[in-house]
């Protein structure tokens, strides 16, 4: 009989695959002595008991059944485990939402930056030579990443992930039909972002008025028909809050792709925060211009893996498009843009294949500066998405 319980321990263990909390183990005995007398005859007679059962099971199934009973130990660990996983979902998805919101560059009213500058090391040489980016050297993954990306601490990037060869193939190209409807959405999670020079209250000198010059150059000067949407999501009673701001675009964005299934890129257009005495800018065509910077959303943390509460079906196309426009940039305006950044949450790259989410230079840049930009930026969005 003692042998018989200790085979069915060992099969129970093999089952369950887990290990066997400590605080249990000094049960074992007396659920052994007890349950041995009471199941005797299903121990030694598994056929009868099988047949009596009407039970159509293996015999290695039956004998594993009757384990699980006598050793109740699976069902209080898988149970428990359950319970734990759920509550802790539940806490990671309101943890995920609130670092999502937070997880970028702040400024405070009087354009200070609100903590630690993230990222430190985005900057790229302001020189206006280009960098070497030939397929031979992109598909050296240490080269790749470390001439065009920055990875944030609390996420991962692999070579699988940033194969050059796979995101250079994919073709980003869009049809310009000879109808008006919209092909480019553009917007702002955070519309109070402004600039050195911003006149207080008036959007044209803020990221908005960024957002409208933008979509003037696309749609009039390289024939994009492009749709400025000037929502706002980062006040709160007349506040500035940007804790719901993502949230509170999502069904927003949802919804006027919904009414405009024609829109196959979409723009969420920031302006970045950073130290004072930090001056994101260049020369390009003799004019002082702000730099930018291409934002990625991964989904996954090192943390927590994959996020399956903010799914992204479009990663690869959004690495793909970021990083077609990088080189874009780098070809014909270096030192215009800045590492692209990765980071770990989803930040809304989720609506199309061809999501960007751009920080346009800094609190600390001009509105001539930033105006320049955009004349930049438009030029080498078209050369990726229509020449």
């Amino acid at each position: 009989m003692v042998v018989s319980a200790g085979i069915l321990f060992l099969l129970a263990g093999i089952r369950l695959g887990k290990k066997v909390p400590e605080e249990l183990w000094m049960k074992i005995g007396v659920v052994f002595s007890d349950a041995a007398v009471e199941h005797a005859k299903k121990w030694w007679l598994p056929g009868l008991a099988c047949v009596e059962a009407g039970e159509e099971k293996t015999p290695w199934e039956w004998v594993a059944d009757r384990a699980m009973e006598l050793l109740p130990i699976g069902t209080y660990v898988e149970d428990k485990e359950f319970l734990d996983t759920e509550v802790e979902d539940r806490e990671t998805y309101a943890m995920i939402l609130a670092r999502q919101e937070s997880d970028e560059n702040a400024v405070d009213e009087e354009g200070k930056l609100i903590g630690e500058e993230k990222p430190l090391d985005t900057a790229v040489q302001t020189s206006g030579t280009p960098i070497d980016a030939s397929m031979e050297k992109l598909m050296n993954y240490e080269y790749l990443l470390g001439n065009f990306y920055a990875v944030d601490g609390n996420t991962m990037a692999d070579p699988q992930l940033l194969n050059a060869k796979t995101l250079l193939e994919k073709d980003l190209h869009i049809e310009i039909p000879d109808q008006e409807e919209p092909k480019v959405l553009i917007y702002h999670t955070h519309s109070q972002e402004a600039f050195a020079d911003s006149a207080p209250g008036d959007p044209a000198t803020s990221i908005v008025g960024m957002g409208a010059y933008l979509t003037q150059l696309l749609s009039e000067t390289y024939k994009i028909p492009t749709l400025h949407h000037e929502g706002v999501y980062d006040l709160v009673d007349g506040k500035l809050d940007r804790s719901q701001a993502y949230q509170l675009a999502e069904p927003e964005i949802q919804k006027i792709l919904a009414e405009h299934p024609s829109i196959e890129v979409v723009i969420d257009l920031h302006r970045d925060g950073v130290v004072e005495g930090t001056h994101l800018v260049t020369e390009v065509g003799g004019k002082p211009t702000a730099q930018i910077m291409f934002f990625n959303g991964l989904s996954r943390t090192k943390a927590n893996g994959n996020i399956s509460y903010l799914p992204n079906p479009y990663i690869e196309d959004n690495l793909a498009f970021s990083l077609q426009l990088q080189l874009a940039a780098n070809e014909k305006y270096p030192g215009f843009t800045r590492r692209i950044f990765l980071r770990g949450y989803r930040y809304n790259m989720h609506f199309k294949p061809r999501t960007l989410l751009i920080e346009a230079g800094a609190q600390t840049n001009t509105v001539e500066e930033m105006r320049n930009a955009m004349e930049v930026l438009a030029d080498t969005l078209a050369h990726v998405l229509i020449k």
